[in-house]
């Protein structure tokens, strides 16, 4: 059976995806020309396409690349690795390649198994993709308005909170966004392709209110620079270029648009005729915001005085447990690795018989028992749905 694969698969495909598996591990053209015992111009030739793999070889070569031999012989798409999109707009010392590589490989591995999950089932995911948009000469303040506020437009939102900023995303715009488990002061990553489209990689180590707040952050990138990808880390530059400024800006006014944010402060100021910190902390839970974004955003509109955040952090202000003695919530979140839709891009292939459990487990990235938990999980909610619907009168809806 491996002969007919290999008889009939794209050569230049196959010799690409080698070529990215070989160097994500970090070995040589020479060190896996010694793994088949062969010239090191056998793997140049593997590589370009342009010498057909013998089972055996591909069965060495996959061992070597720490890789499964199902990784190069279904159909994947081809898109640019993430590594080199990354290297290209940063470089890095070896200590943070060494820290970073590995969220990024796996970054790229989960983009490219959805849309493979797509292929499968034939269901792309819809893109609902506003044009880019021009912020030539454009104040940096006023831009970022400016954008939020159309796309809040664009996207039915009104001038309330987002509670559920990475479903909206994810489902009405047509991102792929996962959070992954990163380096503390890395934030996000952002990278586009035509075939994956704008794909999202969160920090899932940090809080929600963070999480919100770069994924904001990231959208904006997506907005205005959709071509350039981003790696978004703490104290990474000693002058922020214009695009950085500008993603940093919008999500004080895609999280807290102001004419909403005007309203609750004047509605809180007129019940207790002042502004409490009690009335702080409440307006940050509203808007899934930290407490220093909603202050340094009040003060931004003269509704606080310069300075606020400074004073209370000095007077030893506990976030946390103010939070807490306020009987305040954790902000509502949906901290699963994988999108929605993938989890059920994914149920939908095994119930249909297109993959198998291992294969389900692998695109879950969890072992076979949590995987046949998560699809009796997944079918329990989708039966739950037409169950409703069946039963749902309408006229009374």
């Amino acid at each position: 059976m491996a002969t007919n694969i290999l008889d009939n698969i794209d050569l230049r495909n196959l010799g690409e995806l080698l070529q990215q598996a070989r160097k994500k591990c970090g070995m040589t053209q020479a060190d896996a020309a010694k793994v088949i015992d062969a010239a090191r111009t056998t793997i140049v030739a593997i590589e370009k396409g342009e010498r057909r793999l013998k089972p055996n070889e591909l069965i060495k070569l996959a061992r070597a690349y720490g890789r499964a031999i199902s990784d190069f012989v279904r159909p994947s798409p081809l898109v640019e690795p993430f590594e080199l999109q990354f290297r290209a707009a940063y470089q890095r010392s070896e200590q943070e390649e060494a820290q970073i590589a590995p969220v990024i490989h796996h970054f790229e591995d989960v983009c490219r198994d959805y849309l493979e999950l797509e292929k499968i089932v034939d269901a792309p995911l819809p893109r609902n993709y506003p044009q880019e948009y021009d912020v030539a000469s454009m104040p940096i303040e006023a831009a970022a308005e400016s954008i939020a506020i159309a796309e809040r437009q664009r996207l039915g939102l009104g001038d309330g909170p987002i509670p559920l900023l990475r479903d909206v995303l994810e489902q009405n715009v047509g991102l792929r966004i996962f959070y992954l488990e990163m380096p503390s002061k890395y934030s996000a990553f952002y990278s586009y392709d035509e075939q994956l489209g704008g794909c999202i990689a969160i920090n899932a180590n940090h809080p929600e209110d963070r999480r919100r707040w770069s994924l904001a952050h990231e959208y904006l990138h997506f907005l205005v620079h959709r071509r350039k990808p981003v790696i978004d880390y703490e104290n990474q530059y000693q002058r922020k270029p214009e695009s950085e400024r500008l993603a940093d800006t919008f999500p004080d006014y895609f999280l807290m648009p102001t004419s909403g944010l005007l309203k609750r402060f004047n509605d809180m100021y007129r019940t207790h005729s002042k502004f409490t910190p009690t009335n702080l902390f409440t307006l940050a839970h509203y808007y899934g915001v930290s407490i220093e974004a909603v202050i340094y955003r009040l003060e931004e509109l003269g509704l606080l005085p310069s300075g606020t955040w400074n004073r209370l952090r000095d007077r030893g202000l506990k976030v946390r447990k103010v939070q807490q003695e306020l009987g305040l919530e954790k902000i509502q979140q949906r901290t699963d690795t994988v999108p929605i839709h993938y989890q059920h891009l994914a149920i939908e292939a095994l119930d249909q018989g297109l993959i198998t459990e291992g294969r389900f487990a692998d695109f879950l990235g969890v072992d076979r028992l949590e995987a046949r938990r998560i699809a009796e999980v997944l079918r329990e909610h989708s039966s739950g749905i037409i169950e409703e619907a069946v039963h749902l009168d309408l006229r009374q809806a």
